[in-house]
């Protein structure tokens, strides 16, 4: 049914009596991006802030257990601030990338409220359902996890270094998945065994499916394919939209009759033609690209997307900058 089919007060009691966004986009059955624009559109005629009480008493990050149920996603509520997010970052044993070099001092210098791990931090290469190519060598698990957790580690430390209530989001990537889906496959009498998920070695990473740093801009692994998947995203989401899986590193804006909107994709924090890629893609030629975007917020509303690249092997770009990384 259409959003403009219920009058004001049916979608305040909806949202205040389901005690979230989500079941209130359920209870009426609409799309739950519609439902945050009506709300939003409410309480700016009303002045008055429309919420969920139980959604808020709650305020929590819903956990990820592949096995059992997924989670939904939390609103933040960022009316200003900054959001560092990257994404697709196969860590490997032994390499840290100039895009991770890059982040970590984006992350000193602009001071986020926010950093976001958008999936896919652990690649999964000895695991895949995917048969290994020819002899070639891939890292074991534990040597895998062990580059994830240095890395990982990392980021925490610096960001918390520099903004001492930052807030550490994981949305969960295919690669990362891997995990746990190979030890559901072989090994299901271990189910709920600590260890045996992949947030269990990342504890000060709320991990997820997905995030709304506010009611117009949410952030997920992945969403639609293909080179265009940027304005798909957008134009099927209904809001920003920001994801990473296509390595792309782009901004695409849309404009409606509600105004502009984007589609960000993060890129890879890896290397492009780093091991992790260099058999399945047969070292041929890719519309890849390192680096990781930072989001600006002005009032509740998404300035222009910022994009952090590569630039050579010891410097990034950004802002009509090269940045030389120490």
């Amino acid at each position: 049914m259409a959003i403009t089919n219920f009058s004001d007060d049916q979608v305040i009691q909806a949202i205040q009596s389901s005690g979230s966004m989500d079941k209130a986009s359920r209870m009426l059955n609409i799309d739950i991006s519609a439902l945050y624009k009506r709300r939003r559109r409410i309480e700016h005629k009303t002045k008055q802030k429309i919420e969920a009480p139980q959604a808020e008493k709650n305020n929590q990050y819903a956990h990820f257990q592949i096995s059992l149920t997924h989670p939904h996603s939390n609103n933040l509520g960022i009316l200003n601030g900054t959001v560092i997010v990257f994404s697709d970052a196969h860590f490997w044993p032994g390499i840290h990338s100039t895009a991770y070099r890059g982040l970590l001092w984006a992350i000193k210098e602009l001071k986020p409220n926010v950093v976001i791990a958008n999936g896919d931090i652990f690649d999964g290469a000895g695991i895949s359902r995917h048969p290994r190519i020819g002899w070639s060598k891939a890292p074991t698990v534990i040597e895998e996890l062990k580059a994830c957790t240095l890395a990982m580690g990392e980021i925490e430390e610096t960001a918390k270094k520099a903004r001492h209530n930052v807030k550490l989001i994981w949305p969960l990537g295919n690669h990362d998945a891997r995990f746990e889906t190979f030890l559901a496959a072989n090994a299901p009498q271990y189910e709920q065994v600590k260890g045996f998920s992949l947030k269990d070695h990342f504890l000060s990473w709320e991990p997820c499916w997905s995030v709304w740093l506010n009611e117009s801009t949410v952030v997920k692994h992945r969403f639609k394919g293909g080179i265009h998947a940027t304005h798909n995203n957008t134009m099927w989401a209904g809001t920003n939209i920001v994801t990473g899986h296509l390595h792309s590193l782009k901004v695409t804006p849309f404009s409606d009759y509600n105004g502009v909107r984007y589609g960000i994709d993060t890129g890879t924090l890896a290397e492009p033609y780093g091991p992790q890629f260099e058999d399945y893609t047969e070292k041929g030629p890719l519309n890849w690209r390192s680096g990781f975007a930072v989001l600006n917020f002005h009032n509740g509303k998404l300035l222009l997307p910022e994009l952090v690249t590569t630039h050579g092997p010891d410097s990034i770009e950004f802002r009509g900058r090269v940045i030389p990384l120490t």
